[in-house]
């Protein structure tokens, strides 16, 4: 896929677009009853999601958003919003268990069995973490959500991952809950996320770059 290839004909069929797609939907999106909404910090990830979508624009702001861990610190930053409004909300909601109008969700994502790494890779980037430890000289990767239902639904997707990623149990968050990945098992995890994401443009380039600069610095720090 690149930007300028269509939308799928079925945006809940099992496709690699449509599960990088509801991924960051779920991991940083939310639906009503003739909107689906999804967030992105940079202007190519949201063009492609807009791409996907079939969205007409992009809507760019500037905010200051609360630090994931610690909701005392701030920082500015740049969030795209892309919006498909009609029925889609709806649908979604029925036929993938995702929450619609802040009900609970339950996170039918089964049916992008197949596309796991794409749908992993969304939510990564939607609600995902990842950072350099300079104590450690490792990289940490994180997974922060206000709904621990959806952390408990992300674990079982790396559990099933073909890579081996132990996690944390979730915790508390100034944001929700959160957990981790253990620090031994980002160095594959990473870039097992953004295997072929070159080829089919699939993926935020801030976010893969923030993260393939960290490993390249743990890996120099060993």
């Amino acid at each position: 896929m690149s930007v300028e290839t269509g939308t799928p004909d079925d945006m809940l069929g099992r496709h690699p677009e449509t599960a990088y797609f509801w991924g960051r939907v779920v991991g940083d999106g939310d639906l009503t009853d003739d909107c689906v909404t999804v967030r992105a910090g940079d202007e190519t990830a949201a063009r492609r999601l807009a791409s996907v979508a079939g969205a007409e624009t992009v809507d760019h702001r500037i905010l200051d958003r609360e630090y994931a861990h610690n909701s005392a610190i701030t920082r500015t930053e740049d969030e795209y919003t892309v919006q498909v409004f009609g029925d889609l909300a709806e649908r979604a909601g029925a036929s993938l268990g995702l929450p619609v109008d802040g009900q609970p969700g339950g996170y039918r994502l089964d049916v992008f069995e197949g596309q796991s790494r794409q749908l992993l890779r969304g939510l990564f980037e939607g609600c995902g973490t990842v950072c350099f430890k300079s104590d450690a000289g490792a990289v940490g990767l994180s997974f922060v959500h206000e709904d621990r239902r959806l952390l408990e639904r992300v674990r079982s997707l790396l559990a099933a991952a073909p890579v081996d990623a132990p996690t944390d149990e979730p915790a508390e968050a100034s944001s929700g809950y959160w957990f981790g990945v253990d620090d031994d098992a980002v160095p594959d995890l990473g870039p097992w996320l953004y295997e072929g994401s070159e080829a089919s443009g699939l993926f935020a380039p801030s976010r893969r770059r923030k993260l393939r600069q960290s490993l390249d610095r743990a890996g120099e720090s060993r």
